[in-house]
């Protein structure tokens, strides 16, 4: 296939406070009176943020119903949007909606530099050492529910990765004991918790429909659950090498521990990290190698060079796999689980000769940004190799792939999910071989994390070759 040529020195964005302007953002056509651009975001939203860019180019004005919003596209329109500080793009005046998830007191209910101590308590659950224990486990979990899979079959590919990852995530970030009660209900209320994070809660987080009041009964639940380990652990005195017990003794810089709520909604939060888009990104995987013969052949030929001699998955195998993370990468273009980002404009932005003013809500769409002809070529083309050198077309600009955000809010558990998934499909990959019944499933907007839409089954058969592990 063609590749770009582009000088990538020639895509940095000049700052946005040496580009005075005062001319109003482009407003695209079409919308209705009151509703504005709502019927046609309600239909597809990212077709209609695809028309804003080809209408409008790297800045567009739409209202869905009463709010006015930017969508930002393009390098340096990615630039402006992901170096401006947090007092003129405000994450925390939008995300207010994950409070009942994540409860009161934690994330995005507390103020930026609280946010951001309890953001440095995740840091010893993210290192090294911690990354080479993770790496064990994920290997016996994606082994466990390999196992469990018999010679032949067929499974719901977004339920199944949903379950392998809330297994890994649960017994790497939140403890032994939390795993050992995922099947005795810790799992199902994860799931309602999940189901909590939709279009309508980011606009009406505390209206009372079905799905939000199973979500406040999920997190209740979940509360109770882990509050009963940490007061189990008090009483015995046990006090495992985990996240939960690097919480529980951890201390603001004032001194001050952290209650029990705190340290539940921080467990929370890395879990949502490290497990939610990664179900998602898994389940597209799944398709991409179904569908891909040549990428198949590539990642399994690259596993018997990988395992060779050793026959053992660890941090630093894992790492060696370089074929198999372009894939990853490429799906995460393909397929972001995340199709916005918002943040609420406090100050005026400049970029491009255009002001968007303050009460605006501005808004980077990865999955318009990631399928732009002038950034990936041929952007509609399933081809991990773009990442490969030496056209890696994703370090062009450090806001070329945006699937894991950008910025402060870039998502800290990055690392873990992509290993995480390279575990599980290394497993998977070297037992089984799948197929797709019917076409691929076309994505599911109506979810705030975007996984493929039902049915989405896969056919798998046991592999008559010997394992690459021993």
């Amino acid at each position: 296939m063609a590749r770009r040529s582009d000088n990538a020195a020639t895509l940095r964005s000049a700052p946005s406070a040496t580009l005075p302007a005062s001319k109003p953002v482009p407003e695209l056509s079409g919308g209705w009176p009151v509703l504005g651009h709502l019927p046609e975001f309600q239909r597809d939203p990212v077709a209609m943020l695809s028309r804003c860019w080809r209408e409008c180019g790297e800045l567009a004005r739409f209202r869905l119903g009463p709010r006015e919003f930017v969508l930002f596209t393009g390098l340096e329109a990615h630039d402006c949007y992901f170096r401006a500080p947090e007092d003129q793009l405000d994450a925390r005046a939008v995300y207010r909606f994950t409070v009942p998830i994540f409860g009161r007191g934690v994330a995005y209910d507390v103020a930026p530099e609280i946010m951001a101590e309890q953001l440095g308590f995740l840091y010893p659950a993210l290192r090294e050492a911690a990354m080479r224990r993770f790496a064990r486990i994920m290997f016996e979990e994606a082994s466990h529910f390999a196992d469990a899979l018999g010679e032949a079959g067929e499974i719901d590919l977004p339920a199944a990765m949903n379950e392998l990852t809330v297994n890994i995530a649960s017994r790497c970030l939140l403890g032994q004991e939390v795993r050992d009660r995922v099947d005795s209900g810790f799992a199902a209320a994860y799931h309602d918790l999940q189901e909590g994070i939709n279009a309508l809660g980011f606009f009406l987080p505390r209206l009372p429909v079905p799905a939000h009041r199973r979500r406040d009964r999920a997190r209740r639940r979940i509360a109770g659950i882990l509050g009963g380990i940490m007061a189990a652990r008090r009483r015995s005195g046990a006090a495992p090498d985990d996240f939960m017990q690097t919480l529980m003794q951890a201390r603001y810089k004032d001194g001050r521990a952290l209650g029990d709520e705190e340290i539940i909604g921080i467990l929370l939060t890395v879990l949502f990290a490290g497990q939610h888009t990664s179900a998602v990104l898994a389940s597209w995987m799944g398709l991409a190698f179904a569908c891909e013969p040549s990428c198949l052949a590539r990642v399994r030929e690259e596993m018997q060079e990988v395992y060779r001699e050793t026959g053992a998955m660890s941090l630093a195998s894992l790492k060696q796999q370089a074929a198999l993370e372009r894939s990853v990468r490429e799906c995460e273009r393909l397929h972001p689980p995340l199709i916005l980002l918002v943040r609420k404009v406090l100050k005026p932005v400049h970029h491009a000769g255009y002001t968007v003013p303050a009460g605006t809500l501005a808004m980077v769409s990865p999955a318009v940004s990631h399928r732009l002809p002038n950034v990936f070529s041929e952007p509609g083309h399933f081809d991990p190799e773009r990442f490969a050198p030496p056209d890696s077309e994703h370090r062009q600009h450090h806001y070329a792939l945006i699937g894991f955000g950008g910025g402060k809010h870039r998502c800290m558990g990055k690392n873990f999910a992509i290993l995480q998934l390279k575990a599980i499909w290394s497993v998977l990959l070297d037992r089984f071989d799948f197929e797709l019944e019917t076409a691929v499933p076309a994505p599911d907007y109506g979810s705030w994390v975007t996984g493929p839409r039902a049915p989405c089954r896969l056919r798998y058969r046991r592999r008559p070759q010997a394992s690459v592990f021993r």
